[in-house]
């Protein structure tokens, strides 16, 4: 693979190698199985792909977060080398590459950012679409890979490109998880020892609710959750939401369930000091 740090660089690389369609991971680094799964879901469908490492300020509305985020290029470079062949490219800029000056772009997202995470990092959305936007830009990618971890910001960058009319196709990964069934993440390695041992719990107990979500009406599933979770010790509730995958809409009785939408259970965590996301599709059949 090629490492390339500018802008200028990625576009003449790309242009010179004229291989379509080019296929774009972005990821913030500190990669693990599930961004390796991007990759190599990338280079299967893709002839030349882009992979991005950048922690993106702007997304970040916590400034210790930004600050303890993971960080190990080296370790990234390594892991990318067993799936990324010879002409594929790992773009890594830094932030005055990406942002020569301020970036102060709003996007209207209406509910979708209103939500779930949206409702608790207020603005991370925004930087979200900012740097996504950017991204595409420099890339051109005509295939984009996310993982479903990230349930909401998938709905999200799916309306950034219809409103940007980017002809981009998003396409979404199965989330990857450890044995216990823990959703990888950057943040994991970031966890306490006993905090680690007990993170089983959160996808046990989202993955028993979403699974009795017809025969126990929605209030009483949230207050089992919420038992669940904040009985672990050291472990508590953020939110739990039942929302469909168009319009983020929080389920309140599954009467309201429409026909042909998919609908996820999405929880998060205080894991101890770290904040941890996971979701799982609810079975309607």
């Amino acid at each position: 693979m090629k490492r390339v740090n500018r802008i200028k660089e990625v576009k003449d690389l790309l242009a010179s190698a004229s291989r379509r369609p080019v296929g774009f991971v972005p990821t913030m680094g500190a990669l693990h199985s599930g961004h390796i799964s991007l990759a190599e879901n990338a280079v299967k469908a893709c002839p030349q792909v882009v992979v991005s490492i950048f922690v993106n300020p702007t997304q970040f509305n916590d400034p210790e977060d930004l600050k303890n985020y993971p960080r190990n290029i080296e370790a990234d470079i390594d892991l990318l080398s067993t799936v990324l062949r010879e002409n594929d490219i790992l773009f890594t800029p830094g932030v005055n590459e990406i942002y020569p000056e301020p970036d102060k772009r709003v996007f209207a997202f209406g509910n979708l950012e209103k939500v779930m995470e949206g409702e608790h990092r207020p603005g991370h959305f925004n930087g979200v679409g900012q740097v996504v936007s950017k991204l595409f830009d420099i890339v051109r990618p005509d295939m984009a890979f996310f993982g479903q971890k990230d349930f909401q910001q998938l709905t999200i960058i799916r309306e950034l490109v219809r409103m940007t009319k980017s002809s981009v196709d998003i396409i979404s990964c199965p989330i990857v998880r450890e044995k216990d069934g823990l959703a990888m993440s950057s943040r994991n390695i970031l966890l306490e020892p006993a905090i680690r041992k007990e993170a089983g719990i959160i996808f046990r107990t989202i993955n028993s609710a979403a699974e009795r979500l017809l025969k126990t009406d929605i209030p009483t599933l949230k207050r089992e959750v919420r038992v669940a979770i904040n009985s672990t010790p050291g472990f508590a509730l953020e939110y739990f939401e039942i929302a469909d995958d168009a319009e983020l809409k929080p389920l309140l009785s599954a009467s309201g369930l429409i026909p042909g939408r998919k609908y996820y259970a999405c929880i998060a965590v205080r894991a101890g000091k770290i904040r941890l996301i996971d979701n799982v599709e609810i079975p309607l059949v």
